[in-house]
């Protein structure tokens, strides 16, 4: 399993309420919250964002309220895969449950910049930075999250028996 994308870089804290503001909350359909996924944030976002992109964060990624919005607004804009220093973790298990892979690890939260070619093999961990030639090391997925990202999040894969 792969990714390649460009990145997307952001700070410390990014809240579920900055990833897809409560205004647009009346609506689950995926299409709708992405055109407005970070608009409080990055404007432009919607306008850059390519489907196979990477979103990059410091410490406290998906913070604040508990929706499931932010996860899917991210994963339906395009991007395959966020990395960050650390997550919320009803963040994490959210985007886990929706299938959006996300990605622990320190070194390439600081040393990867904006719109940096990112290449991520999840098999290994390991997360290549082409622009600046370097690679960075995260903890690989287990098997079974692995199985549960592929399969588009937790209830597809139940439902395809993958449990």
């Amino acid at each position: 399993m792969k990714a390649h994308g460009s990145a997307h870089k952001y700070g410390d804290n990014v809240d579920t309420d900055v990833i897809i503001p409560a205004r647009y909350l009346n609506t689950s359909d995926e299409k709708e919250l992405a055109s407005h996924c970070m608009c409080d944030i990055d404007e432009d976002f919607t306008k850059k964002v390519k489907q196979g992109d990477i979103m990059v964060a410091e410490q406290n990624f998906g913070c604040g309220s508990s929706r499931e919005h932010a996860p899917i607004a991210i994963k339906a804009s395009g991007i395959d895969c966020v990395i960050a220093k650390s997550f919320a973790r009803i963040f994490y298990r959210n985007a886990i449950n929706i299938g959006l892979a996300i990605l622990e690890c320190e070194e390439a939260a600081e040393r990867i910049d904006n719109q940096d070619e990112i290449e991520i093999d999840f098999d290994q961990g390991i997360i290549t930075n082409h622009t600046k030639n370097e690679s960075y090391q995260a903890q690989p997925f287990p098997d079974f999250i692995k199985k549960i990202i592929a399969q588009g999040g937790l209830l597809k894969s139940i439902a395809k028996g993958d449990q």
